[in-house]
C-alpha cells in the first residue's frame, strides 16, 4: 500500500506499487512520459487545496509538453489528468501523496503514505525516484492483526500505518477460511468469543479441543496465504500484532520467512491505529537503523578497495558496464540531466526541458534493470555527500 496503491476505500481504479513496481513502471513507453507528484492531505479542511495544487501542476505539464508537441498531441495525453481533477470522492480519500503517470494507453495513479515535493516533469521515461524512495525505503513493515477469527493487514513506515486490502485468495475470517470444515460454523462467534471481543473458549472436552483445532488450521490458512500473496511480493519484514496466547499458536505453525521474532502484544481491534503504528515502529526501528548501518559500512569497505564510488560520473559509466549491485540514492536530492545509455556520459540541464530528467532516477532505473539493488536514505544517513553512492559487483 502500496505503499499505498489500493485503498480501502474511494478511487478503485488506484494503482499499487507492490504489484507494479519495478517490473511495469521500467518497461519503455512511448514518450512523451508525464509524471506529477505533490504532496495531499488526509483530512478536511486541509484537503481542500489539494485539487487545486493539482490542477496548476497540470497546466505546468501542458506548458512543458506545448514546447515539442502540437495541440492535438498535447490534450489527449492530459484528458485523464483532468477527469482525475474533478473526481471529488479520490480527493476526500487521498493520504501523504500522490504521483500520477501517463502516456499513451497508461495511466497510473498512486496514492503515497509518505508526502512528496511538488513535481510536473515531461521526458522521455517516467520519474520514479520518489517511488523508489517508498518502494526500497528501509522503513517500510507491513502488520498483520490477528485474533481468533478474522484478520486484517496494515502496511506502514515511520511516519504512517493504513489498513490495506487483502489480496484476492487471502482469507479475512475462520469461516472463509475453512468452510464447510468449520467444526460448527453457527457457534463460531460464540465460541471464540466474538470477532472483537476477547478470545474465550466456552465448554469443555470436545467442544474445546475441536476449537483449538479450528484455531491452529485458521492460522495455517492465514499463513500460507499471506506469504504467497503478500510477504512474497512485498518483501517486507511482517509483525504479529495479536493477544499473547495467540502469537505461540501461529508462531508454531508459520513458515513465514519475514515474520519478525518481535511481535506487538495486543488485541489490534482494541488498538488506535496511531497507537499500533508507534508499537510497530518501536519493534523496527532497530532494524532499520541497522540495515542503513551495515550499508554504509560495506560502501565504506567497497570503496577503499576500489569497488565503491560516490562520484556521479564514475558510478553512470559502472551502472551501464552492469558493474553496480548495490545504489544508495540520497532522498530528495535531484541531478538534471541525461545519462547516455550507450557509455554513461553524463549531459546536464534544467528539469524544465520537455526530454530531461533526474539523473539520480535514471542511474537508480538502469541498476533495477541489470538486477541490482537500489535503497533510498535519508540525507542525514546518506555516507556521502554527493547523493550517490555505489557498491561494485567487481
Amino acid at each position: 500500500m502500496s505503499t499505498q496503491g489500493s485503498s480501502l476505500e474511494g478511487r478503485e481504479t488506484t494503482n499499487s506499487l507492490v504489484d507494479e513496481y519495478p517490473a511495469d513502471l521500467l518497461l519503455a513507453h512511448e514518450p512523451p512520459c508525464i509524471s506529477l507528484y505533490q504532496p495531499t492531505h488526509r483530512h478536511h479542511p486541509e484537503n481542500e487545496q489539494d485539487p487545486i495544487r493539482f490542477r496548476n501542476l497540470v497546466k505546468a505539464l501542458e506548458e512543458s509538453l506545448r514546447q515539442k508537441y502540437p495541440t492535438c498531441e498535447v490534450q489527449p495525453l492530459l484528458e485523464q489528468f483532468r477527469a482525475l481533477a474533478i473526481d471529488r470522492d479520490f480527493w476526500n480519500h487521498t493520504l501523504d501523496g500522490l504521483a500520477v503517470l501517463g502516456a499513451s494507453g497508461t495511466f497510473l495513479v498512486y496514492r503515497l503514505q509518505r508526502p512528496v515535493a511538488e513535481l510536473a516533469i515531461v521526458a522521455d521515461s517516467f520519474h520514479t525516484k520518489p517511488l523508489m524512495r517508498i518502494r526500497q525505503s528501509a522503513d517500510r513493515y507491513q502488520v498483520l492483526g490477528l485474533s481468533l477469527t478474522e484478520i486484517k493487514l496494515f502496511e506502514g513506515n515511520r511516519d504512517a500505518l493504513d489498513e490495506i486490502e487483502l489480496a484476492h485468495g487471502v482469507p479475512r475470517t475462520i469461516v472463509e477460511a475453512l468452510g464447510e470444515e468449520l467444526t460448527d460454523p453457527h457457534q463460531a462467534v460464540a465460541s471464540y468469543g466474538g470477532v472483537r471481543g476477547p478470545a474465550m473458549k466456552h465448554g469443555h472436552g470436545a467442544k474445546s479441543d475441536e476449537a483449538g483445532i479450528d484455531a491452529e488450521r485458521f492460522f495455517r490458512a492465514v499463513d500460507r496465504a499471506v506469504l504467497e500473496h503478500h510477504s512474497r511480493t512485498s518483501d517486507l519484514p511482517l509483525l504479529l500484532a495479536a493477544l499473547p496466547q495467540h502469537h505461540h499458536l501461529f508462531r508454531k505453525v508459520s513458515h513465514n520467512p519475514f515474520l519478525m521474532a518481535e511481535g506487538i502484544d495486543v488485541n489490534p481491534d482494541a488498538q488506535a491505529i496511531d497507537a499500533l503504528r508507534e508499537s510497530a515502529w518501536r519493534v523496527v526501528e532497530p532494524h532499520y537503523l541497522a540495515r542503513l548501518a551495515d550499508l554504509i559500512e560495506t560502501f565504506g569497505g567497497a570503496r577503499s578497495e576500489g569497488l565503491g564510488a560516490d562520484d556521479p560520473a564514475q558510478v553512470a559509466e559502472a551502472v551501464v558496464a552492469g558493474r553496480v549491485a548495490t545504489l544508495l540514492i540520497e532522498a530528495d536530492r535531484q541531478i538534471p540531466g541525461r545519462i547516455d545509455s550507450a557509455n554513461g556520459a553524463l549531459e546536464f540541464d534544467e528539469l524544465k526541458h520537455p526530454e530531461v530528467d533526474d539523473i539520480l532516477d535514471d542511474v537508480g532505473e538502469l541498476v533495477m534493470d541489470a538486477g541490482g539493488r537500489v535503497v533510498v536514505v535519508p540525507a542525514e544517513q546518506m555516507p556521502t555527500a554527493t547523493g550517490i553512492a555505489a557498491i561494485y559487483r567487481y
